[in-house]
């Protein structure tokens, strides 16, 4: 634990034990009320036997004896469960701040969400800057409780914002920003496991065409399920039992029919809309919150549908399926050749589909950029330090003081400061191995990341413009591909420099530029691509341990610039300063590492 940090988020750390601390109480004097109840239970079902065999045994003693502590252990039995709800409730939320905490320490890589289906092998930027997989960005910036808001909060990461949508969303983070119980109450919404609610599946039924028309189908099944009971009831009371196998045949041929017809339909409805409990429940709880910002406000209004509230309707469609899923019942299943209740419920569906299927598209937008929001005004409140950006609007330019990576505990991120701009658009950094480097353009990328997503970044100040960011850091090869890690960085190359074609300003990060050839053509390369991309208005960082790239400063005039991280040698040890200086470093320490692992060279 970093004392550093500790400063720096009292105000979360001392929230979050406090609130440690009473769920503690909570959850200890809920355990002691589960222990009495269960004790209660039990005494009042053995009353329930020993009543019973009294009764059988002693003609003396009337009946409803037993119902009395039957009606206790009934009474005894609700109070309990929801004891027991609290209690799951106290357990989970104690987990959700212990790794609010376990964040404010820096031991959350391996808790959270990672994020890993939305690396994307070809975007120029994500897997060079660590966005998803474990101990990424997205694991310590994800709290969302639906694959909606997971999947709103990697496009923010992925795609930059235009202005006016950046500055929406960073007064939003600031309204959210200290509303802990909003975000609380999202965290325990559902059941123990994260939930799926599986956006692409539930808005491909609620958009698709309909299985089955409404109008005499849905008619014609309730007036036979009718005819169906009163001819029962004919039977029973004037003994007309020809009348009740005269609609019973009737209404079995027509459910015959029907049930070619909604198989497929069924099958749709139940995979398309797991988990809808869920999804009303945080509906419900964004419907009940009071916002002040135009963006929040405008979230909030775009949820009522009709003038129906959406976690009501999604509610209704939830209760349908639950009742859809009872066909199965024994009982059920003895009846519904007659009555039709799986038909009847089918019809439901479809009419609140027909009703309510295209809103469904925005209420999932609506939950997903509110639980990116909430997510991203958790970090702000647990990173108090990290400050807006500020845009600089048509001007190209980069310029951070004191920026570090947000992914490195801020007691060991050494601040450095960085100026790209339409007069400076080139730095070339060359130092030893271990010096620095990468780390450095890491922490550029991901603090671009942040500011064209509307977030917060690591740095006393960031200005910039809006950019296209794009980056040649993790590049892999690819054995099933048959492409060698040369062939797949020349190709990221192509990608970069044809996205400097576009309308706006490119912000590239070039870690160790073509190292996989020889040093002839390596330099004549880099200078070319380098040159290109300078040419095109574009800006950024270009990093090697080979002194030769260096000379490309030289090609360009003011317009590129050389600086260097370096190291020391003390007590045969290697010590880095991880401060960016002026020049080109005059060390090397490849041999030095070489030595200190056991090599002999």
């Amino acid at each position: 634990m970093c004392a550093e940090s500790i400063t720096t988020n009292q105000d979360a750390r001392t929230e979050y034990s406090r609130r440690l601390d009473d769920l503690r109480v909570r959850q200890s004097a809920y355990e002691h009320r589960h222990k009495l109840l269960g004790n209660a239970n039990l005494a009042a079902g053995s009353a329930i036997v020993i009543l019973a065999i009294w009764v059988l045994a002693s003609r003396g003693l009337a009946i409803y004896w037993p119902l009395l502590p039957a009606f206790v252990f009934v009474f005894l039995t609700i109070v309990h469960l929801r004891v027991l709800r609290a209690l799951r409730t106290c357990l989970r939320l104690r987990a959700y701040y212990q790794r609010g905490i376990g964040r404010l320490d820096d031991c959350w890589i391996g808790t959270g969400e990672t994020g890993e289906r939305f690396l994307q092998p070809s975007h120029p930027y994500s897997r060079d800057l660590d966005l998803f997989g474990s101990g990424s960005l997205f694991e310590l910036l994800c709290t969302a409780r639906t694959r909606a808001g997971e999947s709103t909060l990697a496009d923010w990461l992925l795609a930059p914002a235009p202005l006016d949508e950046i500055s929406a969303r960073q007064t939003a983070i600031s309204d959210l920003r200290n509303r802990l119980d909003l975000r609380e109450n999202m965290a325990v919404l559902g059941e123990d496991v994260r939930s799926g609610v599986r956006p692409d599946a539930l808005l491909a039924w609620a958009e698709g065409e309909p299985l089955l028309k409404l109008g005499s189908g849905r008619v014609a099944a309730a007036v036979l399920a009718v005819l169906w009971i009163f001819s029962l009831i004919a039977w029973a009371v004037w003994g007309l039992g020809y009348l009740a196998l005269i609609t019973s045949l009737v209404n079995v041929v027509y459910g015959q029919q029907s049930s070619k017809r909604i198989g497929s339909a069924i099958q749709q409805i139940e995979e398309a809309t797991r988990d809808l409990a869920l999804l009303s429940q945080v509906l419900a709880r964004l419907e009940h919150e009071t916002f002040s910002t135009a963006k929040l406000v405008a979230l909030q209004a775009e949820l009522r549908t009709q003038g129906l509230l959406p976690s009501r309707s999604i509610a209704r469609l939830s209760r349908l399926v639950a009742y859809l899923e009872s066909r199965r019942n024994p009982l059920v299943r003895a009846f519904d050749p007659f009555v039709f209740w799986t038909l009847q419920l089918t019809y439901g569906v479809e009419a609140w589909r027909r009703n309510f299927g295209p809103a469904v598209r925005r209420w999932l937008a609506v939950v997903g950029e509110m639980e990116a929001l909430l997510s991203l005004s958790a970090y702000a409140y647990e990173h108090p330090a990290d400050v807006f950006p500020e845009f600089a609007g048509d001007i190209p330019c980069f310029e951070a003081e004191s920026f570090t990576h947000p992914l490195i505990p801020q007691c060991r991120a050494v601040p450095n400061d960085l100026k790209l701009g339409r007069e400076l658009q080139l730095i070339i950094i060359s130092g030893p191995n271990m010096a620095g480097k990468s780390t450095l353009i890491r922490a550029v990328g991901i603090n671009a990341v942040l500011a064209l997503c509307g977030a917060p970044v690591r740095a006393r100040r960031l200005r910039l413009s809006p950019l296209a960011l794009a980056a040649s850091i993790c590049i892999l090869d690819s054995l099933q591909g048959g492409i060698s890690r040369f062939y797949a960085e020349i190709t990221r190359l192509k990608q970069i420099t044809d996205l400097a074609k576009g309308p706006l300003p490119v912000l590239f990060l070039l870690d160790e530029l073509l190292q996989g050839t020889n040093s002839h053509d390596r330099r004549i390369g880099a200078q070319a691509v380098v040159q290109t991309l300078v040419a095109r208005g574009a800006m950024g960082i270009v990093t090697t341990h080979d002194l030769a790239l260096t000379q490309i400063a030289d090609s360009l005039g003011p317009r590129a610039v050389n600086m260097h991280f370096e190291d020391r040698l003390e007590n045969g040890a290697l010590h880095f300063d991880y401060r960016l200086s002026s020049g080109i470093v005059q060390t090397s320490n490849a041999l030095e590492l070489m030595r200190s692992i056991g090599l002999e060279v």
